[in-house]
């Protein structure tokens, strides 16, 4: 087996040896507690969160020393950390212990009305965008590129296409990934979250109460942050949140490029996700290839 078992006994272990004030506190896994790291309930006040390869470590120093930063500047709660654990013989990475935050993942039926949250989740990235991103992290390995050119995964796009041909309308595929490529940000470099998933959106009584996990956000290009239109949002909700953002076409196309080329490496079973993924990523290739004929 690959990498250190991750399990409650060594997260009891690393507490009593790094942080032995809070050795008494019980420890519990957090249900579906991610896949890029492993999460931890740590009393009632604090989660444990440890990257789960060697390529997600990168983040754990870049989270507690944006965050703080970032956290005033932002309409919505996002993640506090509270303490930074450093690796030893058993564990190889840095870890983190945040505070906890009650609310539910962003499933629809947990939404009380889905063109309010997207026009609640329009502010708050028009806020991180707007937020002072001076010695921010540029895109690279720690955050697989996200707010850069989606050159990077040019190769890895054509090969699924060719995997996926006879299944899906490739030839309008590849249009809309020509399109993606044809443009590119021209503006100073912005925040981005990178990730603006269901399961980063926290939901209390019906709206948008939180936003976590920051792992791949960034300083770049904010197209990646579109994905979301496609992936929770639909008809209505979709075009409150497209009018609520203040993108150019070009940005719209790149999204739409970030969304697809994610969406197909799904399908294609280059990436491992699990059918629940595999099932919604061809309804995402779907509305991307429809939503390109509509805005071009």
């Amino acid at each position: 087996m690959d990498g250190p078992v991750i399990d409650a006994a060594l997260v009891r272990r690393l507490i009593a040896t790094q942080f032995p004030e809070w050795s008494v506190l019980p420890i519990r896994p957090v249900e579906f507690g991610g896949w890029d790291n492993r999460t931890f309930h740590l009393g009632a006040g604090m989660t444990v969160r440890l990257p789960s390869a060697a390529h997600y470590a990168d983040q754990v120093a870049k989270e507690h020393r944006w965050l703080p930063i970032l956290a005033p500047q932002l309409p919505l709660p996002i993640p506090v950390p509270l303490a930074m654990g450093r690796p030893d013989e058993t564990y190889p990475w840095p870890w983190s212990i945040y505070e906890w935050r009650d609310g539910e993942t962003a499933l629809v039926g947990r939404i009380d009305d889905l063109s309010e949250f997207a026009t609640t989740l329009a502010g708050f990235l028009d806020a991180l965008q707007a937020a002072d991103a001076t010695g921010g992290p540029p895109p690279g390995s720690h955050n697989f590129f996200r707010g850069g050119s989606l050159d990077v995964y040019d190769a890895q796009t054509r090969e699924a296409l060719v995997l996926l041909d006879g299944r899906i309308d490739t030839q309008l595929a590849t249009e809309v990934w020509q399109a993606a490529l044809s443009t590119s940000w021209q503006s100073a470099p912005v925040w981005f979250h990178g990730d603006v998933a269901y399961g980063n959106l926290l939901v209390r009584n019906g709206q948008l109460d939180a936003v976590i996990d920051f792992g791949t956000s960034g300083v770049g290009d904010p197209a990646c942050d579109l994905a979301i239109a496609w992936h929770l949002f639909e008809g209505r909700s979709r075009e409150v949140f497209r009018k609520a953002r203040p993108l150019d076409a070009g940005t719209w196309a790149r999204g739409r490029g970030w969304t697809l080329w994610k969406a197909l490496i799904v399908v294609a079973d280059m990436a491992g996700a699990n059918p629940v993924d595999v099932e919604k990523s061809w309804q995402v290739i779907d509305d991307v290839l429809a939503d390109h004929l509509a805005w071009t």
